[in-house]
């Protein structure tokens, strides 16, 4: 079968939905599928265009059996309207045209975010007489309406259009949780576009290992060190001031150690708040190399989930999959009716705080830390979790199918004659 892959991110990008598509597409063409991927030059986490790839308008690449095809877009530090919408419309347009370089796909597996490139994918649709099947990694605009990142009346109406007009050009919709099910019924989506198919975590590559002799201990002297990580993204939805208040409340205890590993544009305005707040106990270091994920991981006894108190409800961050399958225990400090609080209390692998409380969030920490019994049995009950639930190949076959079920051609030039 002919798959085409349209993502914003794939690798060598570090985190994010860029290791899910390349795990899938590598996982499909490894079941004998012919795979190609349309994306853009790696540009995240820094927002900047990765070195080695500068300079290029387009760039045709081969790694594990699947064809990557990038694209120029514009990327900017500067976070506004204007840098924003150079991205998606640069993205939008110079993509189109390396689809446009290559056989006619059987099937189309659009992700999102981000919504805009919808547009191309539905001509490519029309054009090839090829499904698309959705893949929805956030609902927007919701999420961002939500905490403010969209305010702009007029952009969040080109956004529910273009919301509108992705589900009704797929064929397929799949989310990644229940909480994105009933936003889309809500929206009367009908309920036979959609299936629900979790994210997933390599349980071969993301496992416990062993604290002796890791890397990530002996290099930021952690070794004897009660060790709490986040590690991720450090935006709007992460208040990991929070996390820094509650270390301030666990100064008095020598052997609890705060790990931050992040973008480090975020890391100097957390050293600054560092400093401010007198945090001696917190180190802040910049994103590991995507191969030693698993080693950093079991550095920390305790593995941190972060969301303030507005994130909408239907968010499920992806690292609750690598903490669960690492074997760490996980304390979760988010909203209690949301996607990844049920994640957590369904896996056994957490304790779930209220968000933005330090208080809590240090009486949480401070409990585990005087526990060491119940750190192991929730590292042993997570890691058994991800195992039933979140382990790859299981998904990639729940994929597979989903895919294999779009072959057949459909018929779609009066659908979109009439949305356009």
């Amino acid at each position: 079968m002919r798959i085409l892959i349209y993502s914003y991110n794939y690798h060598p990008e570090p985190i994010g939905i860029a290791p899910l598509m390349t795990e899938l597409a590598e996982g499909l063409a490894k079941k004998g599928h012919t795979v190609r991927v349309v994306t853009a030059m790696p540009w995240y986490p820094n927002s900047e265009i990765s070195p080695d790839y500068r300079g290029k308008l387009y760039l045709t690449e081969e790694r594990n059996g699947v064809k990557i095809q990038r694209s120029f877009v514009w990327i900017s530090r500067q976070r506004n309207f204007k840098n924003r919408a150079l991205f998606e419309i640069s993205f939008v347009i110079l993509s189109f045209f390396q689809v446009l370089n290559g056989s006619r796909p059987d099937v189309i597996f659009l992700t999102i975010p981000g919504l805009p490139v919808c547009v191309p994918a539905a001509i490519l649709s029309w054009l090839y007489q090829t499904p698309i099947v959705l893949n929805l990694q956030d609902i927007l605009p919701d999420a961002a309406v939500h905490v403010g990142l969209i305010r702009n009346p007029k952009m969040i109406r080109l956004f529910t259009w273009l919301e509108n007009f992705a589900y009704k050009t797929a064929t397929k919709i799949s989310v990644i949780s229940d909480g994105f099910t009933e936003n889309l019924l809500g929206k009367k989506v009908p309920r036979e576009k959609i299936i629900e198919i979790p994210n997933w975590v390599d349980i071969n590559f993301i496992k416990p290992l062993d604290q002796e002799k890791n890397y990530f201990r002996e290099e930021n002297n952690l070794n004897g060190k009660f060790v709490v990580l986040y590690s991720g993204n450090i935006a709007l939805t992460q208040p990991l001031e929070i996390l820094i208040d509650a270390a301030v409340q666990l100064n008095h205890i020598e052997d609890i150690a705060i790990v931050i590993v992040g973008k480090q544009e975020a890391l100097e305005r957390l050293e600054r708040y560092c400093h401010r707040k007198k945090a001696t106990n917190v180190i802040l270091k910049p994103f590991q190399p995507r191969h030693k994920l698993p080693e950093m991981l079991a550095a920390a006894n305790v593995g941190m989930v972060m969301q303030k108190h507005n994130v909408i409800s239907f968010n499920m961050p992806s690292k609750i999959q690598l903490l669960l399958a690492s074997g760490r225990a996980i304390i979760a400090s988010v909203p209690a009716n949301g996607t990844a609080a049920r994640a957590i209390e369904k896996s056994g692998g957490g304790l779930v705080v209220p968000p933005e409380d330090s208080e809590a969030l240090a009486s949480a920490i401070e409990h585990l830390y005087l526990n060491p019994q119940l750190v192991k049995s929730l590292g042993e009950k997570g890691r058994e979790y991800a195992k039933q639930v979140y382990n790859f190949e299981p998904i990639l076959e729940r994929y597979e199918e989903l895919l294999l079920s779009m072959k057949k051609p459909i018929k779609k030039l009066n659908q979109l004659n009439k949305l356009l």
